[in-house]
């Protein structure tokens, strides 16, 4: 696992610099994050916490270049989101970002398989090699056998995980997750962090959105947030003791 002792020798994948992003103007304007900065680096796991409209699924879009900061950089692998043009952008999103939606953004006339696949044919990868990795994503969450199945024949839960395969498929360096165990029971949900908490020690930077501790508890770094500003930082139980000789999960 990587912490941030030897995270912080390498450069980071998310950097977001003094974040601000206001919804509307006046006397109604929203001021939904607040000068915000946060760093992650390849290896490491960050939880973001914090009470309703404190800025977390905010946060998540800003990251993933799905909005527009009113003021600050967003930079994913040295990359400044904000100067890059609408199809720079878009290829960025399809190759270094996987997304994990609350709401799963599956498109229903596509199978399994071929929601997972579409983002890497998007880039170029052939149709048959698309699908294999596809599989293989479906293989390693644990659902095989949904490859064929529409999203209306899936349960909610089955919808989640399929979402999460399609975030993880490919060599996605950022990967980010806003509440992706809602729709799950506790035990897949513990099953989905251990997925993340792998591809995260197989080099990805994580950052999850999650009002669970007990989620929380896998990552390395746990950021509170409250009225769109970083509130504490500290580092998360598991981290905390494989830091100090413990067991970790």
């Amino acid at each position: 696992m990587t912490t941030d002792r030897s995270a912080a020798t390498t450069a980071p994948v998310l950097r977001l610099a003094g974040i601000s992003r206001v919804h509307g103007s006046g006397v109604t304007a929203v001021h939904a994050l607040r000068g915000v900065d946060l760093t992650v680096h390849a290896g490491e796991f960050v939880a973001v916490m914090g009470p309703s409209g404190s800025g977390k699924s905010t946060l998540l879009t800003l990251a993933g270049g799905l909005d527009t900061a009113t003021a600050g950089q967003v930079l994913v692998e040295g990359r400044d989101l904000g100067a890059l043009g609408r199809a720079e952008l878009a290829k960025v999103r399809r190759t270094s970002v996987g997304y994990v939606f609350q709401d799963y953004n599956l498109i229903p006339a596509l199978t399994a398989a071929e929601n997972i696949a579409l983002p890497r044919e998007l880039d170029g990868v052939s149709t048959r090699a698309a699908r294999r990795e596809a599989l293989a994503a479906l293989a390693e969450i644990g659902l095989p056998e949904l490859a064929d199945r529409f999203p209306d024949e899936m349960s909610g839960g089955q919808q989640q995980r399929v979402a999460i395969a399609r975030a993880l498929v490919g060599d996605r360096r950022l990967v980010l997750a806003d509440e992706p165990t809602g729709a799950l029971d506790s035990e897949t949900g513990e099953a989905v962090l251990a997925l993340l908490r792998r591809r995260c020690d197989e080099g990805a930077a994580v950052v999850l959105v999650t009002h669970e501790s007990r989620y929380a508890a896998w990552a390395d770094r746990v950021v509170f947030l409250r009225d769109g500003t970083v509130v504490d930082q500290s580092v998360a139980p598991r981290a905390e003791s494989l830091l100090t000789g413990g067991e970790a999960r």
